[in-house]
Parts: C-alpha cells; sequence; structure tokens
C-alpha cells in the first residue's frame, strides 16, 4: 500500500520493508517508490516478519493501515494496533490499484490526487492499447519466475490481468491445483515448480522483476521448452515488482510504449 500512498501524497510517516533484494533499495522500500520515500523522509519500521508494535507506537500515527493478506499482513496483530490508533484493514489483492487509491484517498483526504492519477494511467491505457493493436484473442501469462521453486502467476482476477487487458490482451488463469498459497488470493496463484509448464499457457509470457538473463533463463529451462510463448519467442522481461501501483504501473506502460518489440510474426492467438 505504501506506493499508493506516496502517490496520492498521503502523508506517510513509516512502513514496514520487504528483505532487500534486486526489487528493492538498501532500506528494503520498493524499488518503483524508494526514491519518493527518500525524499519524504519515510522511515523503514521493520523488515516483513519482524513486528515491532513499539516502534509503531513511538511514531504516534493518526491512522494505521494493515494489510488483510500477503507477507505484510499484521492481522494478528490489529487489537494491539488499534489501541494505537484507528486502524484500517485493506485487502489490496482483491482490487485494481485504482480503486485501492480511491478508497485510500478517501481515508486520507487525498481524493484530488487519486482523481488525477488515475485520469492519467486511463488516458496512457486508452492510446496504448490503439498503438499497440494487440491482435483479437491473444493470451498473455504474467508471472515472476523462480527455477526450482514457487512463481507466483497473475490470475486473470488481479490487477495484473487487468492492466494486461486494457491493453488487448487475454490473460489466462493457472490451474488452482498446482496452488499452494496458504490464504486466498485474487491476485497471484503461487504456482508450484512442478505445475509451472502446465500454468503458462499463454501466447505470450511475461516476466515480473525480471531482466533479459532472467529471459534467457525462462527460454531455456528444458521443463518450459514447449510453452507456446517459448516456441513463439514470445517472452518478455518487465523490471517491475509484481506489487502495482501507480509508479510500477507508469513504468510498466514506459515498457509498452518505448521498448516493447511487439509479438513474433508466428504468434498466432488461440481460439
Amino acid at each position: 500500500m505504501t506506493g499508493t500512498l506516496l502517490s496520492i501524497d498521503a502523508p506517510v510517516v513509516a512502513t514496514s520493508v520487504a528483505p532487500q533484494n534486486p526489487a528493492t533499495d538498501k532500506h528494503g522500500f520498493l524499488s518503483q517508490w524508494a526514491n519518493v520515500a527518500s525524499k519524504r523522509s519515510v522511515d523503514a519500521l521493520y523488515e516483513i516478519g519482524n513486528f515491532d508494535l513499539e516502534a509503531i507506537r513511538d511514531r504516534k500515527p493518526d491512522l494505521i493501515l494493515v494489510a488483510a493478506s500477503g507477507a505484510d499482513s499484521e492481522l494478528e496483530h490489529l487489537d494491539k494496533l488499534r489501541e494505537i490508533a484507528p486502524t484500517l484493514l485493506v485487502d489490496y489483492t482483491e482490487k485494481k490499484w485504482t480503486a485501492l487509491s480511491t478508497d485510500l484517498a478517501k481515508a486520507t483526504g487525498t481524493e484530488e490526487a487519486a482523481a488525477r492519477n488515475n485520469s492519467i494511467i486511463s488516458q496512457r491505457v486508452s492510446s496504448l492499447k490503439q498503438s499497440l493493436s494487440i491482435p483479437a484473442g491473444t493470451t498473455a501469462s504474467i508471472l515472476s519466475y523462480h527455477r526450482g521453486n514457487i512463481s507466483p502467476i497473475a490470475q486473470s482476477t488481479g490487477p495484473h490481468a487487468q492492466l494486461f487487458e486494457s491493453l488487448g490482451f487475454t490473460v489466462l488463469d493457472p490451474p488452482a491445483e498446482f496452488d499452494t498459497s496458504m490464504q486466498e488470493r485474487e491476485d497471484f496463484s503461487f504456482t508450484s515448480y512442478e505445475g509451472l509448464a502446465k500454468s503458462l499457457p499463454g501466447d505470450a509470457t511475461f516476466l515480473l522483476s525480471s531482466d533479459p538473463e532472467a529471459t534467457e533463463q525462462f527460454s531455456s529451462d528444458e521443463s518450459l521448452a514447449q510453452l507456446p510463448s517459448v516456441r513463439g519467442g514470445n517472452v518478455f522481461a518487465l523490471q517491475e515488482s509484481f506489487i502495482l501501483d501507480f509508479f510500477s504501473t507508469q513504468k510498466i506502460l514506459d515498457y509498452f510504449e518505448n521498448d516493447f518489440p511487439g509479438l513474433a510474426p508466428e504468434a498466432q492467438p488461440h481460439n
């Protein structure tokens, strides 16, 4: 939620952070909004998994936001948090980030900024859909690839799927039988490596939080050699995190506007 809050100019004073990885900066801030957080002097409360009630109390917040699910959820501490300040439980997995932005804007009095951002994205998407001219029926699979391990695959009900479908793709759901998620989610299916080859039937595959090296690793994975996207040469790397907000959405749209090579000629939409 932090990226969405920062994008609507909400007065964020502190946030929990992710373990350092290629998608974060040295503080654990996600890369798409790390610079904004640093400029606004946002504090890193604690690393996810190391809940620190006193650190939250010391910031004297007017409002606390808690994720309803996911690794960053502190649902079990809800009662203690409500003793500190009004606490809002938010499920960011079940809706588009634009809807989340609107909801959070109502809670923080920043409706004008949220409306501005949503309008910017809507106009860019409309323009890009026309210029991309994705053939009707072109299917896509979207995932964060982890060779030999669990890989989150975007569900058709999630925000990534909704963004890609607004650009002209049809996002396919992975089979539920391979989902290892412990919580019910509408954004990603955390798919076992053994089920990966049966879970990515799209004409094109987009790899989140990726780079050309990871794309090559994916395409050379022998267990995935028969995927339509691999055989057709339609595997694409997106550097953005699998968390969508105004900042990462802008970067994805930048990719499609400036760097997307288009689908290989041999790629034919499935009927």
